[in-house]
């Protein structure tokens, strides 16, 4: 990949869509069944279309009269609430192309700000519970968790880090033309990183709110255990923003087949790669001491404290796994499959099996929905677990993020089967949270109907946001993250429970 193969793309998709330099008009509901945003003509510019309505899935049931609403839910996920300032962030590997173009993108300087809009379209809809599913923030920063906890709790938030403002490679004074510049760059939005810093009050969920581990949450990147040169560098005054010329990243440190689309490097040698990158040239910049890198223990902790639900599953205390109840009828299980020793994939934890089999059975005649960041059909040992689910008669969902795609697939199995519900992430296009509505049906059966939900923060920054990821050539849109029309607004019957002999 050339240098300038990003920047270029995304510049001959906003020349299509200079006349009206993005979306003008706004979605006010946020509610995909009233309104969504499309491209009609192909021209890059984001325009407001018509709802999309539910649709019929009955792969793992029949068409039955809805008889009593059981619960409305909502699951918010992968919103990498990031601080796009900080010199622990690896900007430069976005040079060598997949699968790093994760580590840079043009509308990373206003996630905090996404994340406030899918707050403020989720408290129009009024749930009874909250999902957050998991890489809440990007690099285990503390000032990260900071501003993302007071997005969705309700307070002050200052976005960035440093006494400046934002200081990083957007910034109009870098010479470098491979990274989108605001100021200078089509499409041009000059001011934007001045207000992308400048404080707000987050709105809050207004509702209860369960937390869920993601990697990204513990790990630098996604992927490495914080280390002393990590650590160093995320407080300090030194930055690496061009990838020293003959350096490459270790063929080991690699991600394998199949790593998710938001972690880089895989741990283990980057440690040495990154000190090899930082005897190059760097960037003076301003030191912060709260972007400190957070330990496993204290990130479970501050997520536990913001929610009133009480972890208390296997290893309790540096883990969250646990289960809540929604009235007599729903159960939601949380299960942490975070690797404590690095890798952005999913892992079982010993113990963890036999905990959840104790959750399942204590659920009694409550539905299930199974909740986790990484999908358990990619974590190791998540084999394990899904055969617990298919077991049971009364599982009817299992949700997951991380993989930053909207998916749904039946999973039939001898007890009923359950549906596989993948959430988009809130960073890359379309940058939609999901509601999820569980119905009880006539003859004893369940249906979740499910439905997408745009973000709407106040005042232009989120519609930039939505604008950007959508011109990213590298981004959620040419990766169809948005998933098919069969993934996002639709009524999943499931038939009555069927006993296991």
């Amino acid at each position: 990949m050339s240098p300038l193969t990003r920047r270029e793309a995304l510049l001959g998709a906003a020349a299509l869509a200079l006349a009206g330099c993005g979306a003008s008009a706004s979605a006010p509901s946020g509610s995909t069944l009233r309104s969504t945003w499309v491209d009609p003509v192909g021209d890059g510019q984001l325009r407001v279309g018509p709802g999309e309505p539910l649709a019929d899935r009955t792969e793992l049931g029949g068409r039955a009269a809805r008889v009593g609403v059981l619960a409305t839910l909502a699951h918010l996920t992968d919103a990498h609430g990031l601080d796009a300032s900080s010199p622990a962030r690896v900007t430069f590997l976005n040079r060598l192309g997949p699968p790093f173009q994760s580590t840079f993108r043009p509308q990373e300087a206003l996630t905090v700000q996404v994340l406030a809009g899918a707050a403020e379209t989720i408290r129009r809809l009024r749930p009874q519970l909250v999902i957050q599913g998991g890489d809440l923030i990007d690099n285990a920063q503390s000032n990260e968790l900071t501003h993302a906890l007071s997005v969705l709790s309700g307070g002050p938030v200052r976005p960035g880090s440093g006494p400046d403002g934002y200081y990083g490679v957007q910034s109009a004074f870098n010479p470098d033309p491979f990274y989108y510049r605001p100021d200078v760059d089509a499409p041009r939005h000059p001011g934007l990183l001045r207000a992308a810093v400048r404080p707000f009050r987050g709105p809050g969920l207004g509702v209860r709110t369960v937390p869920v581990l993601g990697d990204h949450d513990t790990l630098v990147a996604g992927e490495i255990v914080p280390t002393p040169l990590t650590r160093s560098l995320a407080v300090g005054g030194r930055a690496l923003w061009e990838l020293p010329s003959g350096l490459a990243v270790p063929r080991s440190a690699l991600p394998a087949a199949g790593a998710s689309p938001d972690g880089p490097p895989s741990p283990g040698p980057i440690d040495g790669f990154l000190r090899q990158a930082l005897a190059g040239a760097t960037v003076a910049v301003p030191a912060d001491p709260a972007r400190r890198e957070l330990a496993v223990g204290e990130v479970v902790g501050r997520l536990a404290r913001s929610a009133p639900a009480t972890p208390g599953g296997v290893g309790a205390g540096e883990r969250l796994d646990y289960a809540l109840d929604l009235g007599p009828r729903l159960r939601v299980i949380v299960l942490d499959l975070v690797r404590r020793e690095g890798g952005s994939g999913g892992l079982v934890s010993a113990g963890q099996p036999a905990w959840l089999e104790r959750q399942l059975h204590a659920a009694g005649d409550r539905w299930v929905i199974v909740v986790s960041h990484q999908p358990l059909a990619s974590s190791a040992g998540g084999g394990l677990l899904l055969e617990l689910l298919d077991a049971s008669p009364s599982v009817i969902a299992a949700l997951s993020g991380h993989t930053h795609r909207n998916r749904i697939e039946p999973r039939p199995t001898a007890a009923g089967g359950y549906w596989l519900i993948s959430t988009a992430s809130l960073i890359d296009y379309p940058q939609q949270a999901r509601a999820v509505r569980v119905l009880a049906t006539a003859g004893g059966g369940v249906a979740i109907q499910t439905w997408m939900l745009d973000h709407s923060y106040p005042g232009g920054l989120g519609t930039i946001a939505r604008e950007l990821s959508y011109l990213d050539a590298q981004g959620g849109r040419p990766a169809g993250f948005a998933g098919t029309r069969l993934d996002r607004n639709v009524t999943l019957y499931r038939d009555a429970r069927t006993s296991v002999r």
